[in-house]
């Protein structure tokens, strides 16, 4: 077996060490000794939470101008790819690690501050995203955004909330989250 491999500044599952160019030394540190004012307490970095929705920190109209820029007329098999750059165009970075497949893609959003929508007498919003699981015999899924219009990925739908034919014909479970 090779050597371990451990996330770091190099990278996932990259096993070579970085080096210290220098700038580390270059950094203030304290006198030794007591400190003359208290130090302030360390706090945690402030979660998002319900109250913090992805609408006050995304821009939808670049988010659905990005998509529709990259769009194909038919599928690349890269949906999720496309649907996570659109997102960050409109000003969300989607750090790693990110889902490998769209399915999967649901709790990323949620976490994100989309908010999670009841498909019951839903009407589709410009932003909305969907995660859809896959049909017998895929293991993906589906991710897409709606662009006011028309539901877009890597591609241009057209066909309504479910992107093709196995996935109409099989009714598969989604969800809905809007920014």
């Amino acid at each position: 077996m090779a050597g371990a491999r451990t996330p770091g500044p190099a990278g996932i599952g990259s096993n070579t060490p970085l080096a210290d160019d220098g700038t580390l030394a270059l950094m203030e540190t304290p006198p030794p000794g007591p400190t003359t004012a208290p130090e302030a307490p360390v706090t945690a970095p402030a979660a998002i939470s319900p109250a913090t929705t992805a609408t006050s920190r995304v821009n939808i109209d670049d988010m659905i101008k990005h998509l529709d820029a990259h769009a194909h007329a038919t599928s690349q098999g890269q949906c999720a790819k496309y649907v996570r750059l659109a997102i960050e165009a409109g000003g969300i970075t989607i750090d790693p690690p990110r889902p490998v497949y769209a399915k999967d893609y649901g709790a990323k959003l949620a976490s994100l501050g989309f908010t999670k929508v009841e498909a019951e007498g839903y009407t589709p919003q410009k932003g909305d995203v969907v995660v859809i699981q896959p049909p017998a015999g895929q293991t993906a899924g589906h991710i897409q955004i709606y662009n006011g219009t028309t539901w877009v990925s890597d591609f241009v739908q057209g066909t309504g909330i479910y992107p093709g034919p196995a996935y109409r014909k099989e009714k598969v479970a989604y969800e809905i989250y809007r920014p």
